[in-house]
């Protein structure tokens, strides 16, 4: 007669009760006493139950895993039952699993052996149980095992996943039963607190985007940075040397080229072996085309390159032909990776969208790491290499536009040259109105530099009432009261 319970291959039992050590009273591995910013409010939406699934994305290493588990450190804290709890990180799962469904059969083991009742019964007795899966993006059909577990059991989890897309797609089919959480690099606030510069509290609520549509919320995030200017220089001279990426910070003792050796494995190179699966038809995916991809990534960064471009530079690198269509699949392979964003041309009028994606990487860091190439984006530091101006003004329009694209539900766009109309760098859109940002990193700003602004926000139909413009150094006198300036280092604290 059939087990109702499944019975797990002895090797796949010992990973869970290894990966799970508060089963047994041993305490989770030593984990930072620092939180990230997502901490609060992941945990908050956990316990409160409104979608029975928090997803949180972002790309490799940013501390997706660390939080997952700070939060149930917390959670034990709270007195949290052990048992009630089931952590998995599913690309260390022993392979092969032996298990057509595992996010059902791995639960229903849990039931049997460790919770000791059915979620179910749990959820009655007013202890409910939690489950964390971590990194599940690369299992088959995990969307629907998980819809028919929360579906199915009173049960509260969280998942985390390294691609936008596949999440995505998971929350197609989970409409109604999940709530995400996007976590990039580390935010300028949270750099100065690792550092121990100093503590910035947020500036931007959670969730409210419908502030941004006021002239002077930007004015008061401007003044906001003045009032928190020192420990905001600190914290950008560390983002401009580092980067943003957690281990940067975090073991700031150790020098450079060792943390660039680092992120090049535990990230780059990483979302080559976890990530890139086979395509259509099990055609394997190129990894040396994948990384030529994402080298002329870092090296256009902050622009929106035509095919040619890509094409001539990929085919020089490999000394192969390599076809558009082929190029095309590996960049929108690392959009969904969020290593960068490809920031779409604006749509207007109905009209289809004409031109390239701009180029806008999570963290600069990996450009440097990746190219073996440091620019620096202070003000200090760039006057020592004038050269590198132009370069660093890239690298400032790339660290805006993926900033505050990882806003969700904010809408992104790049308005490009057309017509008689001059390029503008960004374009928010909240509701109905759009808010055009410009970035201009220079140390002398004058009236000239806000052609594109002006000639926006002038388009009644653009519905633009007022405008950003983001500088380099503090703001200067700008003549148009319709335009806020303020430093990159200032936008940098909106969130």
């Amino acid at each position: 007669m059939t087990s109702p319970f499944p019975i797990l291959n002895p090797e796949l039992e010992r990973y869970l009760r290894d990966a799970n050590p508060w089963w047994r009273g041993d305490p989770l591995p030593p984990l930072p006493s620092l939180r990230r910013w997502a901490f609060e409010p992941a945990l908050s939406r956990l316990k409160s139950g409104l979608a029975p699934v928090i997803a949180m994305r972002g790309p490799r290493q940013v501390g997706k895993s660390t939080l997952l588990l700070q939060i149930i450190q917390q959670l034990l804290a709270e007195g949290v039952e052990p048992s009630r709890i089931l952590r998995i990180q599913f690309e260390e799962l022993p392979s092969p699993m032996d298990l057509r469904e595992p996010i059902l059969e791995i639960p229903r083991w849990f039931e049997h052996n460790v919770l000791g009742k059915t979620f179910n019964a749990a959820a009655h007795e007013g202890r409910p149980a939690y489950f964390f899966f971590d990194e599940l993006q690369n299992l088959p059909y995990w969307s629907p095992q998980l819809k028919y577990l929360v579906d199915m059991r009173s049960v509260h989890g969280m998942i985390t996943g390294s691609s936008a897309l596949k999440i995505e797609r998971g929350r197609d089919s989970l409409a109604g039963r999940l709530s995400t959480i996007e976590m990039g690099p580390l935010f300028l606030r949270e750099i100065a607190s690792f550092r121990g510069f100093g503590e910035i509290p947020s500036f931007l609520a959670f969730n409210g985007l419908a502030q941004l549509k006021n002239k002077s919320f930007w004015q008061e995030l401007r003044a906001f940075g003045e009032q928190h200017r020192e420990i905001r220089r600190a914290a950008f001279a560390a983002f401009s040397e580092r980067g943003a990426y957690p281990i940067a910070h975090v073991r700031a003792d150790r020098p450079w080229e060792e943390i660039a050796d680092q992120l090049n494995e535990t990230v780059i190179r990483r979302v080559v072996q976890h990530d890139l699966r086979p395509g259509g038809k099990g055609r394997r995916r190129d990894a040396k085309l994948f990384e030529e991809v994402f080298r002329v990534g870092c090296r256009y960064i902050g622009q929106a390159p035509n095919a040619p471009l890509y094409y001539d530079e990929i085919k020089r690198a490999m000394g192969a032909e390599v076809s558009w269509p082929r190029i095309l699949t590996y960049l929108d392979f690392l959009n969904e990776s969020l290593l960068l964003r490809l920031i779409e041309p604006l749509e207007l009028r109905l009209k289809r969208r004409q031109g390239a994606g701009k180029l806008c990487l999570c963290d600069h860091a990996l450009r440097a790491s990746w190219l073996q190439e440091v620019v620096p984006l202070t003000e200090d530091g760039l006057a020592g290499q004038p050269h590198l101006s132009d370069l660093a003004g890239r690298i400032a329009e790339s660290a805006a536009g993926y900033y505050i694209s990882s806003i969700l539900s904010l809408d992104v766009a790049h308005f490009p040259e057309r017509n008689l109309e001059p390029e503008v760098d960004f374009v928010l859109t909240v509701g109905e109105q759009r808010i055009p940002i410009e970035v201009k990193y220079r140390r002398r700003i004058d009236f000239n530099d806000t052609r594109g602004l002006r000639s926006f926000i002038e388009h009644a139909a653009y519905n633009a009432p007022f405008g950003l413009l983001i500088t380099q150094t503090e703001p200067a006198d700008i003549d148009d009261p319709r335009i806020v300036q303020m430093p990159l280092s200032t936008l940098l604290l909106l969130r």
